[in-house]
């Protein structure tokens, strides 16, 4: 075959009806397509030996538009261009989804080796490839007729993996249990690594095994809490997976917890000027807006301050697309959409706040820094033994 020889670069446009197998599930107004189920593994082994810098699919009836991932393993492969997936929906569909796709495009043949394999910003890894090791010899994704109900990039199916019981041993037991890895240590003094004196410890409200929660100092409103791993990590790409896990344990928890209070919580994090991993969580009382209005307002003041949010896959990674060192400001909605900016040059600090403080979603716009919203450690004592007690009965480290 041709795309079997070392000549053979990639194609430019590759067309099929049917949707590759593991392209990416996403949500629409006709409900989700589940391209676990629906797609066709056939399609995407041709994607990955062809190496389309575009691929267009119709079968489904719907627009999308996959974020481009890259035909090549990091540091194990050589660069390669990376290639775009976009779905088209059905002429004259009476939604109005988008079924035309106007683009320009220089053949590879044509263009400069360097330009060619030059990465967008927002690239993700190859959907098709299980892991880096599977990829480099060559071997491709199963296709069962059935997968566990899993998340698209982490398994919190608890019956699933290797999980630790309630004896607290590994569920494959060995004679010589593996000791935790201790956290990492920070450089220097941290406000917020547990361990470190300089923590503000009456601020503290819950302590799990990896993470724990803290009421905001100077926070939005009362409940206003941050996410914290216990050891140093300084953002969410850089935290390993027993972290990972317990942060979404807390995600989730922390939903639940405020829907039955009446309210939908917003995450942010801004991965910029910072040194420890601050996962802010802003509850917004569900009489006061829609989850369309929270995303509406991020996007408005994005375009007003030439900030460049880009919309991500429900289910993906962050790791997928900011490395480990790089600055960024992502905000996740209690849809579990989430809104990416790659910070190039100066970011205003407060925007996270600024847009939730705004009149569109918490009408307080004087609470937008935190530094006019202290309140005495009294107080704060007190708010913190508030949320303690009302959290309680969500608590999921009692369970442990």
């Amino acid at each position: 075959m041709l795309c079997s020889t070392p000549q053979f670069k990639g194609v430019d446009i590759l067309l099929t009806s049917p949707w590759p197998k593991y392209v990416g599930n996403f949500g629409n107004s006709s409900g989700e397509v589940d391209t676990r189920k629906c797609g066709s593994a056939l399609v995407s082994s041709l994607a990955t030996d062809l190496k389309p810098r575009y691929h267009f699919a119709a079968l489904e009836k719907t627009y999308y538009e996959r974020l481009p991932y890259r035909n090549h393993v990091v540091l194990q492969e050589n660069a390669q261009h990376a290639t775009r997936f976009i779905a088209l929906a059905n002429v004259g569909n009476p939604e109005k989804k988008k079924y035309l796709y106007a683009f320009s495009i220089v053949p590879m043949k044509l263009m400069d080796a360097a330009e060619l394999v030059k990465q967008p910003p927002d690239v993700t890894e190859n959907p098709y490839r299980k892991s880096g090791k599977e990829a480099s010899t060559g071997k491709q994704i199963p296709a069962p007729e059935e997968e566990p109900a899993c998340q698209f990039f982490f398994d919190l199916n608890e019956k699933q993996g290797r999980k630790r019981s309630s004896t607290g041993r590994d569920s494959k037991s060995s004679p010589h249990p593996k000791q935790p890895r201790k956290p990492p240590q920070p450089p220097g003094p941290c406000w917020f690594c547990l361990a470190s004196p300089e923590v503000e410890k009456h601020l503290v409200v819950n302590i799990g095994t990896h993470c724990y929660l803290a009421l905001a100092k100077g926070g939005l409103s009362d409940d206003h809490v941050l996410i914290l791993p216990i050891g140093h990590y300084q953002s969410v790409v850089e935290l390993s997976a027993e972290v990972v896990e317990e942060v979404e344990k807390y995600k989730v928890t922390l939903r639940r917890f405020f829907k039955s209070r009446g309210k939908r919580c917003v995450l942010f994090e801004r991965n910029y000027k910072s040194h420890h991993l601050q996962l802010q969580v802003i509850p917004v009382p569900l009489s006061s807006c829609t989850t369309d209005d929270i995303k509406d307002a991020f996007i408005t003041q994005a375009e007003q301050q030439q900030i460049e949010l880009l919309e991500i896959p429900e289910h993906s990674d962050i790791k997928q697309i900011a490395q480990p060192g790089a600055a960024y400001f992502y905000v996740e909605l209690d849809t579990g959409e989430k809104l990416f900016h790659r910070i190039k040059r100066n970011f205003p600090l407060q925007f996270g706040r600024e847009v939730l403080a705004s009149e569109a979603i918490l009408n307080i716009p004087d609470r937008s820094d935190w530094r006019q919203c202290q309140v005495s450690k009294e107080e704060e004592e007190m708010l913190a033994r508030r949320f303690r007690k009302d959290f309680e009965p969500f608590d999921f480290t009692l369970d442990d």
